[in-house]
């Protein structure tokens, strides 16, 4: 079938589901089941993302996003959202972001912030003050050459400089990237969380593959950015997300080792506080620029995995 006959059955099917009411329907048996949102970056208006699109979200969509959430759920923090709570009559959804862009501490916090939501923004320091990613820097005209990609994820344990001197052997052109996808400097952290309910928290020190890791290196990407925050920035969470999601046991440990209280995934859906969920493997569902406004209510009321 044809992509544009995908893409509209796909469409046709959100419509009905979402106009069917079943969406209400299965949020009312969700109870006070918890599901933590995975975003990465907010594009101003009337501006283009470059790079690895699936992780930049139009402004006005994360906008459409949070105003369909305050209408269906109660937008909690990080730490609530783990907890368990009798009492809960919709379902909890916690809001954090990964990479710490410019375009999410700045046009997404200004959103959540009209809004009074609470978030959670983790940070790999290395990249602070207007660093980019390779995923971005490298990403074409007609995206990311996935042969590279896994090459990086394998062989080159995530390292960001690894990457990009394997693609200047390949010949693979480094990209300009605008403002809004470089990686915010400390005073737009610190003036980010003077928004309520703002946090900061760990996303190891420069985004490598943890698992790939030997011990001594595992252990100082963990240590190193969790001492950074908590000298920089009061109320800093002892939390780690995992950079690509990729984790071992071996990286459970050593982040229970190193201080932390929990730590995230980049997958897995919902979870239910009530139940005995390992802190150092907790689910998130991972939120793609291209979702629509439809399938974003049939994901957040658990009808849809993907």
């Amino acid at each position: 079938m044809p992509e544009v006959a995908v893409l509209m059955l796909k469409q046709l099917i959100e419509t009905v589901l979402v106009e069917s009411g079943i969406p209400r329907l299965a949020r009312a048996r969700l109870g006070g089941q918890a599901l933590v949102l995975a975003y990465h970056n907010v594009v101003p208006e009337r501006e283009t993302a470059r790079g690895d699109l699936s992780l930049h979200l139009p402004r006005r969509a994360f906008a459409a996003q949070l105003d369909t959430l305050l209408r269906t759920h109660d937008v909690v923090s990080l730490e609530e959202a783990v907890r368990s709570d009798p009492h809960a009559r919709r379902p909890r959804i916690a809001i954090t972001f990964d990479d710490a862009y410019r375009g999410a501490v700045l046009c997404g916090v200004e959103e959540l912030s009209r809004r009074g939501l609470p978030a959670t923004i983790f940070v790999a320091p290395a990249f602070t003050g207007g660093g980019t990613f390779w995923w971005d820097a490298l990403a074409g005209e007609h995206g990311l050459d996935e042969s590279l990609r896994a090459e990086a994820l394998g062989t080159l344990q995530g390292k960001d400089h690894l990457v990009r001197a394997r693609a200047a052997e390949r010949g693979l052109m480094e990209h300009p990237l605008p403002w809004y996808q470089t990686a915010a400097d400390e005073s737009e952290l610190a003036d980010a969380i003077r928004v309520p309910g703002i946090r900061l928290g760990s996303h190891t020190w420069s985004h490598p593959n943890l698992a790939a890791l030997g011990n001594a290196e595992l252990h100082e990407e963990l240590r190193r950015p969790l001492v950074w925050l908590q000298q920089r920035f009061p109320g800093a969470l002892p939390w780690l997300t995992y950079p690509y999601g990729l984790s071992s046991a071996a990286v459970e440990r050593a982040a229970a080792e190193e201080g932390y209280k929990g730590a995230l995934r980049v997958a897995g859906g919902w979870m239910n506080p009530a139940g005995t969920p390992a802190p150092f493997a907790l689910p998130r569902y991972n939120v793609p620029a291209g979702l629509s406004t439809r399938g974003f209510t049939l994901r957040t009321a658990g009808l849809l995995a993907g």
